[in-house]
């Protein structure tokens, strides 16, 4: 019974957010209440609410003031040399953009922080797209695709638990796998290509009247409509150091990224805007960003929390484990990435890599599959999981990018599935996982 009303809670609650029937922040507060409250858990709906929102907490301060500073730095004009520098360069050609949008996201990606290459890349470009009038759900779909290929590094999260629970070392899970992810990577770049034209049709352009535009035209797009009074150029080398000093501490966990946040936004309001008017002038501005991603946050948090208090996600792995047909019991690491694109977009990766994953690699040693194929596939579905509602970092991208949370899964999904098969296709034909 509570693995049909798991199935069926997360069914309704997608239908709800896809359809634009409720918003994803009060689908994930109202839906699991309901369905606690339909399996009996009445009493106890209160306590494990508070226990997914305790979980939460840090990540949703620390993206508070994540999206602060970000936003500080932009209106300050950290990003502007860059952004009319990028303008030359690719001539306002959306193609180039694109790939270029692709090219820094698995570059700053790399540091296995989803939230900072979230910040980075959106700061950066968010303004460039804006510029030329792009679809900025090109530039979210760009971001975690690459995002998607680069969290299966140790230190992304993924690959650490599944090494935690299988009891395995970074050589024998990761390393065989690099090449899926070079290939994977390649794919981003393609898809990215793919949307470019896309884009640069859309806009009416096309590569030989681009190349006619004169580079300081180009630059000079729309700065007649932007706010200046609030730019900082003499600060920028400061800016710099400042974001350089905080993207150290956050590799290097010098202090809990919550508190990097924190003092970084800080310092960065009182070096750019040391008037008090000013400062409640900037905090305001970007309030209404922050405050949206943070409550879609803490309403995740008590989604988890309800799941997993009400033991809902326990009886749904098990229930998936059960359906698995004897005769498919050989080609189980095939059928571990497969099914580990929607299994971790409806459960956290704690409750996949640590919940799931032990079982069904216990049932693959019956059949002689050795657990580190099974560990390198249950990786493959990484990029998908990223779309999840239960992944609070995508809502930081959303947010920052001003787009709809469906609108963004809807548009990315086929090309996240892609990527996983991309690297499943790879893995088969090199041998690192067995078909």
């Amino acid at each position: 019974m509570l693995s049909i009303l798991g199935f069926l809670m997360i069914a309704v609650f997608m239908f709800l957010i896809m359809s634009k029937r409720l918003s994803a922040m009060v689908a994930l507060i109202l839906i699991p209440v309901l369905f606690a409250l339909i399996a009996g858990f009445g009493k106890d709906v209160g306590p494990m609410m508070m226990d997914g929102v305790k979980t939460i907490a840090p990540t949703g301060v620390m993206l508070i003031f994540g999206i602060l500073y970000f936003g500080i730095m932009i209106d300050a004009g950290l990003f502007d040399p860059l952004v009319n520098r990028t303008l030359k360069a690719v001539k306002g050609d959306p193609v180039k953009i694109v790939v270029g949008t692709a090219v820094l996201a698995l570059l700053v990606s790399l540091d296995g922080d989803g939230s900072t290459t979230y910040m980075i890349v959106v700061a950066a470009l968010l303004p460039l797209y804006k510029r030329l009038d792009m679809n900025p759900l090109i530039l979210t779909a760009v971001t975690m695709l690459a995002g998607g290929v680069m969290n299966i590094t140790p230190w992304g999260g993924p690959t650490a638990r599944a090494m935690s629970a299988l009891h395995l070392d970074a050589s024998q899970l990761f390393t065989p796998i690099i090449p899926g992810m070079i290939v994977a990577a390649c794919w981003v770049l393609a898809v990215a290509y793919i949307l470019g034209r896309r884009e640069r049709k859309r806009l009416g352009l096309s590569y030989s009247t681009l190349n006619e535009i004169e580079p300081e035209v180009i630059a000079g797009i729309a700065t007649a409509l932007e706010e200046t009074s609030y730019k900082r150029p003499r600060l920028i080398w400061i800016n710099l150091a400042l974001t350089v000093a905080l993207m150290a501490g956050l590799i290097t966990h010098f202090l809990p990224l919550t508190i990097l946040f924190m003092v970084a936004f800080a310092l960065a309001l009182m070096i750019n805007y040391p008037s008090l008017e000013e400062q409640k002038e900037r905090v305001s501005a970007h309030a209404g960003n922050a405050l949206s991603v943070a409550a879609m946050v803490f309403a995740a948090g008590i989604f988890t929390g309800i799941l997993t208090g009400t033991k809902m996600v326990d009886a749904m792995a098990l229930t998936l484990v059960d359906m698995i047909p004897g005769a498919l019991g050989p080609h189980l690491p095939v059928i571990a990435a497969i099914t580990s694109m929607p299994l971790t977009f409806f459960m956290s990766n704690d409750a996949y890599y640590f919940g799931i994953l032990p079982l069904i690699t216990e049932a693959a040693s019956i059949y002689g599959i050795d657990p580190v194929e099974m560990g390198r596939a249950s990786l493959l579905g990484q990029p998908v999981h990223l779309l999840s509602p239960l992944v609070p970092s995508t809502y930081l991208l959303v947010g920052l990018a001003g787009v709809n949370f469906g609108d963004h899964q809807r548009f990315t999904l086929k090309w996240a599935i892609g990527s996983t098969l991309v690297m499943l296709v790879t893995a088969l034909i090199i041998g690192v996982v067995n078909f």
